[in-house]
Parts: C-alpha cells; sequence; structure tokens
C-alpha cells in the first residue's frame, strides 16, 4: 500500500525519541503537517530537523490537561483542522520493577499521568475539531503489557497500558458516528529509548536469545515496524476498523 497523507494534519505525542520520532518521520515523508510534542525539548528539535518533510516542534506535558487544551487549540485554530492523533507519550519514567509493597503514589501517578491521562487529554482536545469535520483517526500506542504481563515488572505501567487498551475500545464507540476511528497498537519488545536499552542489558546474552527465541520471526522488532501499523490505521483503507487492538509484535 502507498499511503498518501498530503493535506493532513497529524499530532504525534512522545515525538522526541523512538516510536514517536519513526511515526512522525513516516507521516512526514508521506505527505503529512507533523506536529510533534514531548517534554525532550532537544529530542524535538532532533526529529524535526531530521525529518524528510514537514514536522513543528512543541514541548508539551501531555498529563498537564490546560497546557494540552492550550497547544491543541492553538494548531486548530491555526490549520483549521486535525486529522490523524497518535498517542504514544508514554513509558516507565525512569522507574524499575520493585515489590508491590515498595511502590509509593507518586511513582504510581506518574506513570499513569504521561501513559493513561495524557492519551485521553490529547483524544478530549482534538474530538471538537475532528467532529466538527466529520472526520478523524485517533491511535494508541498501548504495549503488549497491556495485554498480558509487563517485562519491566512495573505494576503501574501493565495498568496504565490496559487502560490505555479500555480507553481505545470506549472512545471508538463514543466517536464512531462521528466519522472518527480509534485503534491501538500493542507493540512487542522493541529497543527504542533508553529504558528499552537498560531492559534489553540486563537480560544478559542469554536472556536476550531466549527473547529473540519467543518471536516467530526469530527478530526483534524496530520503530519502523510500529509506525507501519499506525500509518494503516491511520490511512483511507482503515476507514471501517475501529476499537481494535493489533499486536505487532513478531508473533507470540
Amino acid at each position: 500500500m502507498n499511503f498518501d497523507f498530503s493535506g493532513r494534519t497529524v499530532l504525534v505525542t512522545g515525538g522526541a525519541i523512538g516510536f514517536g520520532r519513526a511515526i512522525a518521520h513516516a507521516f512526514a515523508e508521506r505527505g503529512a503537517d507533523v506536529h510533534v510534542f514531548d517534554i525532550d525539548e532537544a529530542g524535538l528539535e532532533e526529529t524535526a530537523r531530521s525529518a524528510r518533510g514537514a514536522v513543528h516542534s512543541h514541548v508539551l506535558d501531555v498529563g498537564d490537561r490546560a497546557a494540552v487544551q492550550s497547544a491543541v487549540g492553538g494548531i486548530a485554530a491555526k490549520t483549521g483542522r486535525i486529522d490523524v492523533l497518535v498517542n504514544n507519550a508514554g513509558g516507565v519514567r525512569g522507574q524499575t520493577g520493585r515489590p508491590i509493597e515498595e511502590i509509593g503514589e507518586d511513582d504510581w501517578r506518574a506513570i499513569f499521568a504521561v501513559n493513561l491521562d495524557g492519551a485521553f487529554f490529547m483524544s478530549q482536545a482534538v474530538a471538537p475539531t475532528m467532529k466538527e469535520r466529520t472526520f478523524g483517526r485517533i491511535v494508541n500506542i498501548a504495549s503488549g503489557a497491556g495485554l498480558g504481563v509487563s517485562l519491566t515488572g512495573i505494576q503501574a505501567y501493565a495498568s496504565a497500558k490496559a487502560g490505555q487498551i479500555g480507553l481505545t475500545r470506549q472512545l471508538a464507540h463514543e466517536l464512531g458516528a462521528f466519522g472518527i476511528t480509534v485503534n491501538s497498537v500493542a507493540p512487542g519488545f522493541v529497543r527504542s529509548n533508553p529504558a528499552t536499552e537498560r531492559q534489553w542489558e540486563a537480560m544478559g546474552t542469554e536472556g536476550q536469545t531466549r527473547l529473540v527465541e519467543s518471536i516467530a520471526l526469530k527478530r526483534r522488532g524496530t520503530p519502523e515496524d510500529i509506525a507501519a501499523m499506525v500509518l494503516f490505521f491511520a490511512s483511507e483503507n482503515a476507514g471501517w476498523i475501529s476499537g481494535q487492538i493489533i499486536s505487532v509484535d513478531g508473533g507470540k
């Protein structure tokens, strides 16, 4: 399939590195006007600089509802449209797996803020413009952790990603009447950021081998593998697909 997003306005959160950068670049290469959001200003600038196409960077904490409303509202007012939202911001916020009794409230809430609150606030912010135009694509980047058990061992991460999957299904039914589809990509383990690099190193040679051997295709995935699924969900080819969660994990 040759995807063409010329004239489309696309928002991608968590766009400073990894999946977000790959997704932003994939849309930009296919003609979209892309806006990337993250708290990492330097990473955002690199995403925009290295893109082959139009990518605009915005420093934003997606867990801050007021800031999200302001940023998204400004883009909508300027462009008159928001066609695609990719809720990719997430991760473990530098945390590592610990026993449940050691988890403080702030640690728990910090992971929910970026993974689940952010997806809700961004979706809430784009909904009016998408409804007005009776068209929209929302794609949430969940995780295999939301469908099973997290390799991180972090309770909040598994819970937030499961919640994001529930949000995907709920919004698909709420927004479908307005021509808006809502779907989710659940990646398997991909070395895409400092946290996953630390996980990979912690596995050691034997653990790394076991992980790859557990994958049907016998290879690790790449950020581009995830971006490819996002492009499909955002395309006209997926116009009658909504509320779906697709695992992109090489086969389990």
